[in-house]
């Protein structure tokens, strides 16, 4: 598999994450962290039944059991946080904080061996960051400093993805199979939670189920799989950056499906994410023919 391919298989991840609002919107009312357990649980068996039909159970054995627990934490540790900080702080400015993430993979990827960070990354992502921060605030009010709190748990969000996100790079040689044992996982520590935090509501109509269902088998399932191949094999650096295409493609969806009206921040956006991921994207091609 060569590097682009990897990176626009990762960048599949992007496009199956633009729909998570959807979808989130069309489960309620189920909370949290049960939403967790059973999108998990959806993509855990997604992942167990390529690894009975690709015979790569012997592969998941030879894996330690701390890539396992680092795993787990990756994908666990990011959800929560993330619901947690949405409680703690206005939705709005936590939101942004933790979609630092895609930034900071850009610049953790300089420490990786044989990558090498230039320039247009850098301004690329921070260009991005202006684009999602259009979209994330919405003319927001400033930041509230009693809900300081919750922007330090956006922030260990953030480094939390993006740490994993970069560790995974390291541990390229460990099959993407392994990723279904961190989905299932991950399920299994959000049930007890969300019994001991939560009242447990199911879906009320078939557009509820089916958005739990659509939930775990795109953005909270496959999403993971892919992701994997792209950090892995692919160009990191730019796949950060494109990552920015989240919140765009997130909001463009809503606003199709009705949920959100169109204004002129968003074009302003999308101009600055396009422009930050083709100036990521010149970066990596001049590094490339270097």
């Amino acid at each position: 598999m060569t590097q682009t391919t990897a990176t626009g298989i990762g960048f599949i991840a992007v496009l199956l994450w633009a729909l998570l609002a959807l979808f989130t919107v069309g489960s309620a009312p189920v909370p949290p962290l049960q939403l967790n357990a059973i999108c998990f649980s959806i993509g855990g068996l997604i992942g167990i039944v390529w690894v009975l039909v690709t015979g790569g159970a012997g592969r998941l054995r030879q894996v330690r059991w701390t890539v396992y627990a680092f795993g787990t934490l990756g994908l666990f540790g990011y959800h929560a946080l993330y619901f947690s900080a949405l409680r703690m702080a206005p939705a709005a400015q936590a939101g942004l904080i933790a979609y630092l993430w895609p930034l900071l993979i850009v610049l953790f990827s300089g420490l990786l061996p044989g990558e090498h960070l230039r320039a247009g990354h850098i301004i690329g992502a921070l260009i991005g960051f202006a684009g999602a921060a259009l979209i994330v605030l919405r003319g927001a009010a400033g930041f509230d400093t009693s809900a300081l709190p919750g922007y330090g748990l956006a922030l260990l969000c953030a480094l939390t993805w993006s740490g994993y996100s970069v560790i995974s790079r390291r541990l390229g040689q460990l099959p993407t199979e392994t990723v279904a044992v961190f989905c299932l996982a991950t399920a299994a520590l959000s049930l007890p939670l969300h019994l001991a935090l939560e009242d447990t509501v199911w879906p009320t109509t078939s557009l509820g189920w089916l958005s739990c269902l659509a939930l775990g088998l795109g953005p909270v399932g496959l999403a993971f799989y892919v992701w994997d191949i792209g950090v892995k094999r692919g160009n990191i650096q730019l796949l950060g950056v494109a990552s920015y295409a989240a919140p765009l493609l997130s909001t463009l969806v809503l606003i199709v499906a009705g949920f959100a009206k169109p204004t002129a921040s968003l074009g302003l956006a999308a101009l600055l994410i396009t422009g930050g991921a083709a100036l990521a994207a010149r970066a990596s091609a001049v590094r490339t023919q270097a």
